[in-house]
């Protein structure tokens, strides 16, 4: 699968989980989002596999990881909730 295709379908797959869950978990605040609200973190293809990190605009801490299996023609998606942050001072 080229990346751009890759690309397309990623987004795509992150558009209907974040429209599906923000709305099941938020009535009163419902989002809608489209492709445009998507946008890739991180991008890499090695051999026929391709992996990406993407985000959306929607400020709620989510991020997603999407890889093709090239070998299988599989596509795994997994959204991950942004929990704790915190910067170390390194010693020089």
């Amino acid at each position: 699968m080229d990346n751009d295709k890759f690309v397309e379908l990623c987004k795509d797959k992150v558009v209907e989980y974040t429209n599906m869950f923000m709305n099941l978990n938020s009535i009163s605040h419902p989002v809608h989002i489209s492709t445009s609200d998507v946008y890739v973190v991180w991008l890499n293809r090695t051999l026929q596999n391709n992996k990406a990190l993407l985000s959306t605009t929607v400020s709620d801490g989510m991020y997603y990881e999407v890889t093709y299996n090239g070998d299988k023609n599989e596509l795994y998606f997994d959204a991950y909730s942004h929990v704790h942050n915190r910067a170390f001072k390194l010693d020089e």
